[in-house]
Formats: C-alpha cells, sequence, structure tokens
C-alpha cells in the first residue's frame, strides 16, 4: 500500500462550524424515529416498569462509557471522517478501509431509508403528495445536497434549527403526558422469553441502537473551528440532552399507555400522541417526525462524503475525492454518495444492508476501543488534549459489554449477522483492487 498522502492535502475542509454545530449534530443525529418506535419492543422485552426505566438508563450509561473512548480519539486525531481515522491510525490499512467502507455503505443505504420515510410521512400534511413516497424522498435528498452545495454554513444552520425544533417539540410532548389523566392500568403481561437475562439481552439490542449516533461529531474535525475542545464537550453535553428526553418520554409512555398497550405498540410516539392530542396526535406525531428525519438525513448526508474524503487522504479512495468546493463541500465524496443512495432507493435494496445494521454498528464499536488501547499503547506520549476517564477500566467494561453484543445479535438475528458478516467481507476484494490502483 502507498504511502498517505501528504498532511496539506486535507486542507480542502473549511474550518466554519461551532460548538453549536456539534451539540446540534450528536443530538439531531441520534434523537430520531428509534425513541418513538423502539419502547414498544423494549416494552415486549420486559414488560415491567423497573426494568423497562433500567434497560434505558443502563443504555445511557453505556453511550457516555463510550464517549470517553470516542472523545480521545477524535481529540488526539481532530481529523474529518470518524472512526475510519482512527481505526486506520491505530490498526492498519485494511482495518481502516473495513471500518471505512462499511461506516460509509452503512450511511448511504440509512439516507435511502430515511428519506423514504419522509416521503412516506409528508402525505399525511400534504395528501397531492401521496403514492409518490420514492419521488418525494429523490427531492428531499437532492434538496438537501444543494444546500449543502450552496456552503457548510447552510447545512450547519439548518442542523442546528431542526435539532432545537425536535428537541423543544419531544420535551413538550413529554411535558404534555402529565397534564393528561392517565388510563386505567392494564393486566399483567407476560415478556416473550422465559428468561429475565435473555429478555433484557435483547431488549437492550433496541436501547443501544437508538443512543447510537451520539458521537457524531467526529466525522467533521476538519469542519470545526476548535475540534480538540468542542468535540469531547459536546459529546458529553449532547449525552446529557439525550438521556434527559429519552427518560422523560419513556416515563411519558409508561404513564398513559398500558403495558400492554405499549408491548404491542409498533409505534409507541404515534399511540401517545393520539392520547394527549386527540384526533390531531397523528398530524402532530408525523410533524415532528418529519423535522426528526430531516435533521437525521443533513447530518448524514454531511457525514458520508467526509468519510471518502479521509480515505482519498490515504490513498484507499481516488484523489479525486479530496475534490472540495470553494464553500466547504466535499464535492466529489458528495456525488458519489448520493449516487450509490439513489440506486438504494430506487432497487429498494436498502433493506438488505440495514437488516446487517446491528454487525456493521456492533463491529466498528469494537473496533474504537481496540483504537484506543493500542494507540495509548504503542503512542503513550502522543499529545491527548482529552484523556478518557477511567482508562482502562471504564473502556474494558465498555469493550466487554460490545462483544457481549456482538454475540448478542449473532444469536437472535443470524440472517443479519450472515448479510452484515457478507457486508464487510465484501470489503476485502475491494480493498484489494484500490490498493493495486492506488500503486
Amino acid at each position: 500500500m502507498a504511502n498517505p498522502a501528504p498532511a496539506g492535502a486535507r486542507r480542502g475542509l473549511l474550518r466554519v462550524l461551532g460548538a453549536s454545530f456539534a451539540l446540534a449534530v450528536g443530538i439531531g443525529a441520534t434523537i430520531g424515529a428509534g425513541i418513538l418506535r423502539t419502547p414498544g419492543e423494549v416494552a415486549a422485552h420486559l414488560p415491567n416498569t423497573v426494568l423497562f426505566m433500567a434497560a434505558w438508563v443502563l443504555g445511557g450509561i453505556n453511550a457516555l462509557m463510550g464517549a470517553t473512548a470516542y472523545s480521545e480519539l477524535a481529540a488526539m486525531m481532530p481529523q474529518s471522517g470518524g472512526p475510519y481515522v482512527y481505526v486506520r491510525r491505530a490498526l492498519g490499512p485494511l482495518p481502516g478501509f473495513f471500518a471505512g467502507y462499511s461506516d460509509w455503505i452503512n450511511q448511504c443505504a440509512s439516507l435511502a431509508a430515511i428519506a423514504l420515510l419522509v416521503g412516506e410521512y409528508i402525505p399525511a400534511l400534504a395528501a397531492s403528495l401521496s403514492g409518490r413516497a420514492v419521488v418525494t424522498a429523490a427531492v428531499v435528498l437532492g434538496g438537501l445536497a444543494v444546500l449543502q452545495w450552496v456552503g457548510v454554513r447552510s447545512a450547519g444552520r439548518l442542523q442546528e434549527v431542526t435539532t432545537v425544533v425536535k428537541a423543544l417539540a419531544l420535551l413538550a410532548v413529554a411535558a404534555a403526558a402529565f397534564f393528561v389523566v392517565p388510563a386505567a392500568p392494564g393486566g399483567v403481561v407476560e415478556p416473550r422469553e422465559a428468561s429475565v437475562i435473555l429478555a433484557f439481552a435483547l431488549a437492550m439490542q433496541g436501547v443501544l441502537f437508538t443512543y447510537d449516533s451520539y458521537y457524531w461529531m467526529v466525522y467533521y474535525g476538519e469542519d470545526l473551528t476548535a475540534p480538540e475542545r468542542d468535540i469531547p464537550r459536546s459529546m458529553f453535553r449532547g449525552l446529557a440532552v439525550i438521556i434527559a428526553v429519552y427518560l422523560l418520554l419513556n416515563l411519558a409512555f409508561l404513564r398513559l399507555l398500558p403495558m400492554e398497550q405499549l408491548a404491542g405498540a409498533s409505534f409507541a410516539g404515534g399511540a401517545l400522541a393520539a392520547v394527549i392530542f386527540g384526533q390531531h396526535g397523528d398530524a402532530v406525531i408525523r410533524g415532528i417526525m418529519i423535522i426528526s428525519l430531516l435533521g437525521a438525513l443533513n447530518a448524514q448526508l454531511l457525514a458520508a462524503p467526509r468519510i471518502l474524503y479521509a480515505m482519498a487522504g490515504d490513498r484507499l479512495f481516488p484523489s479525486r475525492g479530496l475534490a472540495v468546493s470553494a464553500r466547504g463541500t466535499p464535492s466529489t465524496g458528495l456525488a458519489v454518495t448520493l449516487a450509490v443512495t439513489a440506486l438504494f432507493l430506487l432497487s429498494g435494496t436498502f433493506t438488505a444492508v440495514l437488516a446487517a445494521i446491528a454487525v456493521i454498528i456492533v463491529v466498528n464499536y469494537v473496533l474504537i476501543y481496540a483504537s484506543l488501547f493500542v494507540l495509548r499503547r504503542r503512542e503513550p506520549d502522543a499529545p491527548r488534549p482529552y484523556r478518557a476517564w477511567g482508562y482502562p477500566w471504564v473502556q474494558s467494561v465498555a469493550f466487554v459489554i460490545a462483544l457481549a453484543f456482538l454475540v448478542g445479535v449473532a444469536v437472535g438475528d443470524p440472517r443479519g449477522t450472515l448479510l452484515g458478516a457478507g457486508v464487510l467481507a465484501a470489503a476485502a476484494p475491494v480493498y484489494l483492487l484500490v490498493a493495486r490502483f492506488s500503486r
């Protein structure tokens, strides 16, 4: 493999995004459809109030442990590109390529899926768009891409606005739940699994995925004005907001929805809104969902091109990936991301990749912790503006949780695990081709 491109090749991005963007992108990329859907799944596994809330508290603690690792690595290597950057430096080109490739493919598939959700929700507010979900999704993606082409500042402002509106709206819904007379207590609900341990493990899968993305600001290290300071601060402050919103919403679910209703709800947020707002509940929750999904789309469409940009700097992607517009947008990365996302959207094949999302996410968590341990041992004197709290014990516990979670995913969803392994395995021949081409 050829040596990485010189550092000067990575100076095309503009440091124009501040701490408010870093905070907004962490919150905005995390709080989305998950918190309005997952509680029903968690309640089905854990139809007990104490265990149900304990799962969400433990999910927050696990995210905080992960934030210590991400914060140290991001402050140590304030580059754009996310986990790829850290894995590449710690573990080498091939593991780095695996991390970057799988992350980027996952984001393209997620962009297609989220855009399609927006296309399906919008007709509730604009009936003329009914039956045109794919076209609407494509238009929304195109509009966000144009906004990014106009300038990274514009995309950053949209992220801040959608995050503030979404967070305030969800907090308002949670607060309103405490002014409504609750329904009569429901009957006893039996858990799906005979073992409490198995039930808790399965419930935690949904919880951990709902907390995922709190670290999203690490994708924009070269776009932030002070990444060494702003990334750790915004990550922990963002997590404080995320945990508060999640716990308040789940308390609202438990207050107004009998356990048998919550446990059987595929869309708990809709059921809650119907109780609070009556016949207007569907419009209210769909409006919140649209704003939420737009924020998530914007964050991912900003992040994905930066993965290719970072990989191009290390010659793991064609050098044209280093092209950046005058206003700070990785132009080639954005074009390639849009093209692949459009293929996913039009063909519907994103569903196959999304089935493997659990494996991809957990493997990347394992690689992040491994990178932290390797770099602490190999580069003990490297500048670290932020040092992970509780090292190595806190991160070792989180590493074991990630490994256990990977085993749990493999046992609970063997088909998704095979698909995830297939996505990762497909990176090997691609890597060999890229390696030969770069020489």
